[in-house]
């Protein structure tokens, strides 16, 4: 235990007086050096965790329940009594737990100390802790809990709580705790183990605590918690330790004040509350009172009671020092008599400290607190024979330490105990009796000025707190508890009490007679006026205002003032709801005030709902309910009328009925001729009022006439149609228009926006087909009924002109002409083509083709040599010809000779380069008339057609390699002739590869961490240029290749930042174009990085055998699989050397089947089958062999077909139910087979 845990156990947990927590805070420093050089306490680090764990695992003796404990006492012993340590720690806790103590330190820092981390703490931890895991998931993370256990004093017991892993996808955090907040996690040690395991194949975490070798004090509430991202779950058990059958041996006092010594079984544990529970409690108390001796026969629930009233400033330290003085005596050959244990003193008196040497001429000297004492008029030396004696004069509670004393090596030491003087009252308390809302002092006097005094109320203790109604005043001896204004609230017993004494008074607080000076009036008021009620009582108290026995409260409208002995209560606009009884009542008297208000108003017709010129709109054939919210007081009388017809409220289609807030006009099926002026009267002993009324009736429009296609295109026509004749009462609004095809019975919608014209133009019509329209007319009511038909229309229209129209040839008599179909043809279709053509400076068009021609090439015979002619061609369908397509310029009737031209593409001007294995397909377009030859030669020779194939035309050739290889490399040379006109172009194809490793690497030099490495380019640069190297290191002892440098363009570098110690290998990777080279080239021999100043010994190693037969770590898994959706089936090998890997299905080798894809990496083995289909079902086998031997593992896969069987797997339900459910639906549908 912490010195400065110790004052945060004082502080926070008994509520004592202030000159004890500053008296503990001053002894906490004394320990803190003390403890530092002490030899005897906490030596074995391991043990010490373990005695601290036990420490504060144990709690204190049961203590006396929370409602016992604050039930006041009649006699103040019995008071005192329930002031224990208990009571104080459970009141300290609840009202801040997380309290602490700024502890000075031996540096004159402070450090701040929880009150946690004291022994003293109960275990019940915050209040808010509990709550910490509110904001979490509370899931059931647990698949076994941990369950409560008993076992017997020295055995071991095991706690254990499963947690599943399935959906997790790393472990969850399990924690231990003893109480609410006690984490076992680092108490771990010789009585307490945690362990955690996690099984592979069930996917379940396994977490144990087991208590090793009980002790009595052990047993109490356990808790596991288990967290797991936003997921929380928790579980509580009990531990329940029997004691022995052994007698319990006797106990002394003493013994459990010893500190940790040496060699001892308990070394370092203080159990001083479980060594207490074992004792008999002593009814008696001696005359002669000691604290040793009252300590040792006290309830441990009376300890902070005896330090207060014997003036123990430091009962928290007794208790510490009791503890040093548990370890066992020593025989000592330097004394042969040492100190006592320790020795009590009143302050101001005198004390004597005595040993005996057993070599008198041994030095010796006194210590207090390790500081060494020199002689003085306080502290006086004596030698008698062997005895040397140590006289402290005058004592004070500064001298209230540890003191010890060293003969040679040897040393002894003992406590000694400063008690103050009780603190008596002289002058008690007296009865006291006042009214509500006087102030009240209640004084008394102490023989001591400064005296910490208590003040209760009841029993319960009084602080002096900033919000507190209570305020404590202390003026030398006299302290005085002052209360501002009393309440009845405040009738009870107040007590003080001190170290020597206590007394009591009784205080009462009474109410005064009550006079009502004016009482309220009766009033009537006009609605919308103020009403103010006003009364006055001889008392300057609050009181509650009620209006027909209902508390009334304020509000925006309703004003409550209370100024001096006079209430009024003010409504600004007084509506009908004010009117009633109302009463004021003074609080705490059992009188009231009564008066009552009466609100009268004139009759009133509230018309804001209606419409412009109070007019109401109803569609014919609908109900009408006119309801008109009226008011008046007392309630008016209704009458309703028409022209000269009064309105009856019997029963008719048009009657009226009355409401107490409101009349109603009702017409059950309104017709056209109920249009009309209605009029409204109210009448009451207030007034009149009255209103006429407009009601319209209204309804649908009639149909329109058949409407009329005037013009009709492609997949459009034009329609025109005359208004209805009747608009229903009201305007029209637009109009929606139909179509159906003749043959069909369904008709759709055009326009889902209003057409305001009574003409429209519907589209996207198919072509062809024959068609009917239709019209409605809208206005507010709704949609009239359709018109009649249209008459039947088909769309029909010509192609559009041919493209594409060009000269193909010419000769002397002929011209050739071709052109591409029209872009738009048309449901109609294409009949055929017309060409016509006319001389140059004539308008006169000729027909070429007597008949169509269904051809886009045509030759115009028969023509004149050297005449012009310009030509056009028409498009024919049904609906006739289609525009011409005209060619441009005349065309001349005589043969042209054009010479070659090669139009080379422009990626073909440079170097055109392609890796091994690509196909290369080039097309190179040319022009020339008549058609041109064309040549191809590569470097200088013809070219090889069997591995080069050429396809040349009219107007372009082509060279094309399926697979293109190195010796496809060179120049190819084009050549187009016509007649004796030449056109050539030269084609530059490279084809590149890898290049090979560089030729030689070697180590140049290694100094300190570097190595200076060099090489020569690779004999072969894969017919390109080489544009770097890729530098890799390994250690000799692992051979784990890592890239140190890439893209190095130079032939030498130097590796820098090895480690020393180390002995590595480098290989280089050659790289062009086409990525790195396959292999590298190594170093022959090996770095070695030696330590400056050392000479390193390569120690000789036997090789080791890493061969090894293969074997599958990870099996294959039946898999279920949905049709069209890719799955894979994965497992895992090793072996040395890399074994073969072979898939089967059925054992049936897979070998260049597209539909398969296999694949691995660092001895995971992957077959992806695509797009699987229910044959694709079956035992799939992966089977490895190498020259140690081969294993195989196999699995059934099964494809499921169906949208459903997905459906439900992706939902997460099991495959087997699955599998179940689409048995059963195939069962329960065999049509659907």
């Amino acid at each position: 235990m912490e010195p400065t845990q110790l004052t945060a156990a004082v502080a926070s947990i008994v509520n004592t007086p202030r000159i004890i927590v500053q008296y503990v805070q001053n002894l906490a420093k004394r320990w803190q050096h003390e403890d530092d050089c002490e030899e005897d306490m906490d030596t074995e680090v391991p043990e010490s965790m373990e005695n601290e764990t036990e420490a504060e695992i144990l709690p204190p003796a049961e203590t006396t329940p929370p409602a016992e404990q604050k039930k006041p006492k009649e006699d103040g012993t019995e008071q005192a009594k329930d002031m224990n340590v208990s009571e104080s720690t459970s009141s300290s806790e609840d009202e801040d737990d997380s309290a602490s103590v700024n502890t000075p330190q031996a540096d004159g820092t402070t450090r701040s100390v929880e009150r946690k981390d004291s022994v003293w703490s109960l275990g019940d931890g915050t209040p808010e802790e509990p709550e910490k895991h509110d904001n979490s998931e509370r899931s059931t993370l647990f698949i076994e809990k941990p369950q409560g256990g008993s076992v017997n004093v020295g055995e071991n017991i095991t706690f254990i709580a499963k947690v599943e892993a399935k959906d997790l996808l790393r472990k969850p955090t399990v924690k231990w705790f003893k109480g609410k907040w006690m984490d076992l996690a680092s108490k771990a040690g010789k009585h307490l183990q945690l362990k955690e395991t996690f099984e592979r194949h069930s996917k379940v975490y396994t977490f144990e605590m087991q208590i090793i070798k009980a002790k009595e004090n052990y047993g109490g509430n356990y808790r596991c918690e288990v967290t797991y991202k936003d997921k929380f779950d928790s579980c509580s058990f009990d531990l329940e330790v029997h004691e022995s059958s052994q007698a319990a041996p006797s106990i002394d006092i003493r013994s459990a004040f010893k500190r940790s010594g040496e060699g001892q079984e308990d070394a370092g544990e203080l159990d001083f509350s479980g060594l207490l529970k074992r004792r008999e409690i002593k009814q008696e108390e001696e005359p002669d009172i000691d604290v040793w001796e009252l300590l040792k026969n006290a309830n441990p629930n009376e300890y902070e009671k005896i330090a207060f009233q014997y003036g123990i400033t430091d009962l928290r330290g007794m208790l510490k020092r009791l503890k040093r003085m548990r370890r066992e005596e020593k025989k000592s050959a330097a004394f042969s008599k040492i100190l006592d244990p320790a020795y009590q003193v009143d302050k101001g008196g005198k004390v004597r400290f005595v040993v005996e040497l057993a070599d008198p001429t041994v030095e010796l000297k006194w210590y207090k607190n390790g500081q060494e004492i020199r002689p003085s008029t306080k502290y006086i030396f004596e030698h008698k024979g062997n005895q040397r004696i140590l006289f402290i004069n005058n004592c004070t509670m500064a001298d209230d330490a540890r003191y010890h004393v060293t003969a040679g090596d040897e040393k002894c030491s003992t406590e000694l105990f400063v008690r103050e003087p009780p603190v008596v009252v002289t002058k008690a308390l007296e009865d006291l009796s006042t009214y509500v809302g006087e102030r009240i002092e209640l004084s008394c006097e102490v023989s001591e000025e400064d005296a910490n005094v208590k003040w209760f109320k009841n029993g319960v203790e009084l602080t002096n707190e900033p919000r507190s109604r209570y305020r404590l005043k202390v003026d030398g001896k006299k302290h005085t508890l002052i209360i501002d204004e009393a309440s009845k609230a405040d009738n009870a017993t107040y007590s003080v009490m001190t170290t020597g004494g206590q007394s009591a008074a009784k205080l009462a607080v009474d109410l005064r007679p009550l006079k009502i000076l004016q009482p309220l009036t009766d009033q009537t008021a006009r609605l919308g006026k103020e009403i103010t009620l006003k009364c006055e009582i001889s008392e300057n108290i609050e009181g509650k205002w009620y209006k027909n026995g209902q508390l009334l409260p304020a509000s925006d409208r309703v004003k409550l003032y209370h100024k001096g002995r006079i209430h009024r209560l003010v409504i600004a606009s007084s509506i009908v709801d004010d009117e009633g009884d109302y009463m004021f009542v003074p609080d705490a008297y059992k009188v009231n005030i009564p008066c009552r208000v009466h609100v009268i108003d004139p009759p009133r017709l509230h018309l804001e709902n209606l419409g412009d010129n109070n007019t109401v709109t109803v569609v014919a054939g609908n109900k009408l309910r006119l309801e008109i919210p009226i008011s008046g007081e007392p309630t008016p009388k209704v009458m309703w009328s028409k022209g000269d017809k009064w309105i009856m409220e019997t029963g008719g289609r048009i009657r009226a009925e009355t409401y107490p807030d409101s009349s109603c006009l009702v017409i059950d099926i309104a017709e056209r001729d109920d249009s009309g002026v209605y009029k409204i009267m109210l009448k009451n002993e207030a007034g009149e009022d009255s209103a006429n009324i407009n009601i319209k009736v209204v309804d649908v429009p009639d149909p329109p006439l058949a409407p009329n296609v005037t013009e009709v295109g492609e997949d459009w026509c034009f329609m025109n149609w005359e208004p209805p004749a009747y608009d229903g009462g009201s305007p029209l609004l637009g109009y929606f228009i139909e179509r159906k095809k003749k043959q069909s019975s369904r008709w759709m919608r055009l326009n889902f926006d209003l057409c305001k014209e009574t003409t429209f133009e519907p589209k996207k019509m198919i072509e062809g087909v024959a068609y009917e329209v239709r019209v409605f007319a809208v206005n507010a009511v709704g949609i009239s009924k359709p018109s009649m038909p249209s008459k039947a229309f088909v769309p029909l229209a010509v192609t559009s002109p041919p493209t594409l129209l060009a000269v193909d040839g010419v000769t002397d008599s002929t011209v050739t002409m071709k052109w591409r179909p029209p872009d738009h043809i048309g449901a109609a279709g294409l009949d055929g083509y017309v060409i016509e053509y006319c001389f140059e400076g004539t308008e006169e068009w000729i027909v070429a083709n007597p008949e169509l021609t269904d051809k886009t090439r045509y030759t115009i015979t028969d023509l004149p040599t050297g005449s012009k002619i310009f030509v056009r061609v028409k498009a024919v369908n049904a609906a006739g010809p289609s525009e011409p397509r005209l060619h441009p310029q005349p065309i001349l009737v005589k043969e042209v000779i054009e010479p070659p031209k090669i139009r080379l593409p422009r990626h073909l001007k440079q170097t055109y380069i392609r890796r091994v294995g690509e196909a290369v397909n080039l097309v190179i377009p040319f022009q020339g008339r008549p058609r041109p030859k064309v040549s191809w030669k590569k470097n200088g020779a013809s070219v090889d057609k069997n591995q080069i194939n050429i396809r040349n035309s009219e107007n372009d050739t082509i060279i094309f390699i399926r697979k293109a290889e190195r010796s496809h490399s060179g120049k190819y040379d084009l050549k187009v002739k016509v007649e004796n006109l030449v056109d050539k172009a030269t084609i530059d194809i490279q084809v590149v590869d890898r290049p090979g490793p560089p030729h030689v690497v070697t180590i140049e030099d290694v100094w300190g961490e570097n190595v200076a490495l060099s090489w020569q380019p690779p004999k072969d640069d894969g017919n390109a240029a080489i544009i770097g190297y890729t530098i890799q290191k390994a250690d000799k002892k692992s051979m784990e290749w890592f890239t140190v440098i890439e893209h190095y363009h130079r032939t030498s570098a130097t590796i820098t930042e090895l480690i020393i110690g180390n002995e590595y290998y480098f290989r280089i990777f050659a790289e062009n174009m086409c990525g790195l080279s396959e292999d590298a080239t190594m170093t022959t021999e090996s770095a070695v990085i030696a330590k400056d100043g050392k000479v390193y010994k390569n120690p000789i190693y036997e090789d080791f055998n890493f061969t090894e037969a293969p074997m599958f770590t990870q099996p294959l898994i039946n898999t279920y699989a949905v049709a069209g959706y890719n799955t894979t089936l994965n497992c895992s090998v090793r072996g040395n050397p890399k074994p073969k890997i072979t898939w089967m299905k059925n054992k049936v080798t897979i070998i260049n089947d597209p539909r398969y894809r296999m694949f691995g990496n660092q001895g995971v083995c992957t077959l992806e089958i695509r797009k699987p289909n229910p044959y694709d079902g079956g035992t799939y086998t992966c089977k490895a062999v190498n020259e140690l031997g081969e294993a195989a593992v196999e699995c059934k896969l099964e494809v499921k077909g169906g949208l459903s069987f997905f459906r439900l797997l992706m939902q997460g339900v099991p495959p087997h139910i699955v599998h179940s459910y689409m048995q059963e639906m195939q069962a329960g549908n065999p049509e659907g087979k």
